[in-house]
């Protein structure tokens, strides 16, 4: 790996936390990560998705120090990420994906360990094991081992170890995997009660929770990076996602002619339901097709079920745009 200037200041800006600059990872004969870059500012949120075997994960490695890159640079708070290993890891909370945990140990136990790595003094340690079994959940199960805990508090136990140390930076892979909807909403407002006190990398594959929680969003296919910005942005490149649902009584041929018809109007999808045409209409940039519309059903005498506008998801942009990642790859 090509080594950047070592020290908190060198080639960083003075709110940057993380700067990846064409970074690449081999395995052998497989191409990992491929001439990723990004940077993420201080006390940013961002969601960093991915299909299985995109290299996601293997970024994540690379920015933790657990794995060296092939080639590029990585620093975190201006710390090279191989030259400065020491430096950065203390900089860094991360809750891998396969969480491993020593089962034999009591939780208490564990994050007394966890925190002597850090090079926290028992003092410190006693304080912040209060603070972060609160935070967690864990004050009633602290003394519990951890061998004898269900999933979802295991994962709660992973979570406390990244915050014990208080860093400026959590990497979270996968981080409520394991958790029932009840958690996870928990989970949720914890992130939020942690925005803008640390900068959070959070890769999941349960997009709504993405949508719910970061301000900026990154996807990587083919150890690419295709998106990056911010959730609303991609929501709005979802070609296939939002527009207007309108729900008549009459054929599809005959609703998809009169809506095309429409000045305004860019496309219509149609289909039957039960006797009802649902027709999906999408309208060009800055045009309201609304009023138009609704004067074609009017003049048809067609009866209306609905009509209300739908909204791209974030999980369709990330289907459409990693789908296009694969067909260019085939291609």
């Amino acid at each position: 790996m090509h080594r950047a200037p070592t020290g908190p200041a060198a080639g960083m800006g003075e709110r940057t936390m993380i700067k990846v600059q064409d970074l690449v990872k081999w395995y052998g004969p497989t191409l990992a990560v491929d001439r990723v870059s990004f940077d993420v500012p201080e006390g940013q949120i961002v969601g960093f998705l991915g299909p299985n075997g995109a290299g996601k994960s293997t970024t994540l490695r690379i920015l933790t120090g657990y794995l060296p890159a092939t080639s590029g640079q990585a620093a975190v708070a201006g710390y090279d990420v191989l030259r400065d290993s020491l430096q950065v890891r203390s900089r860094v909370g991360y809750l891998p994906e396969n969480n491993p945990l020593y089962p034999e140990m009591r939780v208490e136990e564990y994050l007394h360990y966890r925190g002597q790595l850090q090079g926290m003094d028992r003092a410190e340690r006693v304080a912040r094991i209060g603070e972060v079994c609160d935070r967690c959940g864990l004050a009633e199960i602290r003394r519990r081992t951890i061998g004898r805990l269900s999933r979802g508090n295991r994962q709660r136990v992973g979570l406390a170890q990244a915050l014990l140390h208080d860093p400026p930076l959590l990497i979270l892979d996968e981080p409520t995997a394991g958790l029932d909807p009840t958690q996870i909403g928990h989970f949720r407002e914890l992130i939020g009660e942690l925005r803008g006190k640390h900068t959070i990398i959070l890769s999941s594959h349960i997009l709504p929770e993405i949508e719910k929680t970061a301000d900026r969003v990154i996807i990587i296919a083919g150890g690419r990076i295709v998106a990056d910005g911010a959730v609303d942005e991609l929501r709005a490149g979802a070609s296939a996602g939002g527009g207007l649902r309108i729900e008549v009584r009459s054929a599809a041929p005959a609703v998809s002619d009169a809506f095309g018809s429409v000045a305004g109007v860019e496309g219509v999808q149609a289909s039957m339901d039960d006797g009802w045409c649902v027709a999906v209409v999408t309208a060009k940039q800055d045009c309201d097709v609304r009023e138009p519309l609704a004067e074609v059903i009017a003049a048809k005498g067609w009866p209306v079920r609905e009509m209300r506008y739908e909204r791209a998801s974030l999980e369709e942009f990330f289907v459409q745009i990693t789908a296009r990642q694969a067909e260019g790859a085939a291609g």
